[in-house]
């Protein structure tokens, strides 16, 4: 379940979707055992005469119990390499990808939310700049279906955020800074997080946590900071 509505902030837009955790079993180890048999030899004498020399019996040859080769593990697949980049996207360590799309500012320095769940909001410094915060707000879910911002609630830091600008050339950053903030503390924060003075980084911000619903939709809002690699 989500919201679309604005930050009144001079910063961004979002929503939110329910992570879930998956359990991994591994299966049991069997041992086999086996076990040796012992062979004993008897020697055998006449009455009264001469004993005959004895004649022992050659013990027959354990069986031999072929035993099967055990076979090598398969081999472990190579990791797939990732698709090729389209120009004016963004993607995120764990492969959440959507489209950029430049936005300004609106009536009480909002910016607009995306349209659907594989666009992200652009707003601010250009790729390019020395400094200044660009900034990408993006849906986390929308309609029942989960975005590619919902990667910010597990992201970690060092993982690699890459952008693509129109022209086709690749910017790279690695993530420096995981925040969560409650809704009402972002405000006090927008100057620093969000705005154009100090070295140049790029800002994610996407909502989650706890719902509480009406105007304020989720309780937190997650952002992301990742500086040029």
């Amino acid at each position: 379940m989500s919201v679309r509505r604005g930050f009144a902030l001079g910063a961004v837009t979002v929503l939110c979707a329910d992570l879930v955790a998956a359990l991994l079993i591994w299966p049991p180890t069997t041992v086999v055992t086996g076990t040796a048999q012992a062979v004993s030899v008897s020697v055998a004498g006449a009455g009264g005469a001469p004993a005959a020399p004895a004649q022992q019996e050659v013990p027959p040859s354990p069986d031999v119990v072929p035993t099967t080769p055990t076979a090598a593990p398969p081999a472990s697949k190579e990791p797939e390499a990732p698709k090729p980049q389209g120009p004016g996207t963004i993607r995120l360590p764990a492969g959440g990808a959507a489209k950029l799309v430049r936005k300004d500012l609106g009536p009480g320095a909002e910016l607009p939310v995306p349209e659907n769940l594989g666009e992200v909001t652009w707003w601010g410094a250009e790729l390019s700049a020395a400094t200044g915060a660009s900034v990408f707000a993006g849906h986390v879910n929308w309609k029942g279906a989960t975005g590619p911002f919902a990667e910010l609630w597990t992201e970690r830091i060092g993982g690699t955020v890459t952008v693509v600008d129109k022209a086709g050339k690749s910017w790279q950053y690695k993530v420096s800074q995981l925040i969560t903030l409650k809704k009402n503390e972002l405000p006090q924060r927008a100057d620093e997080l969000f705005g154009q003075s100090g070295p140049h980084r790029i800002v994610l911000v996407t909502c989650g946590g706890r719902w509480v619903g009406g105007e304020t939709g989720y309780a937190e809002n997650r952002v992301v900071i990742a500086d040029p690699a």
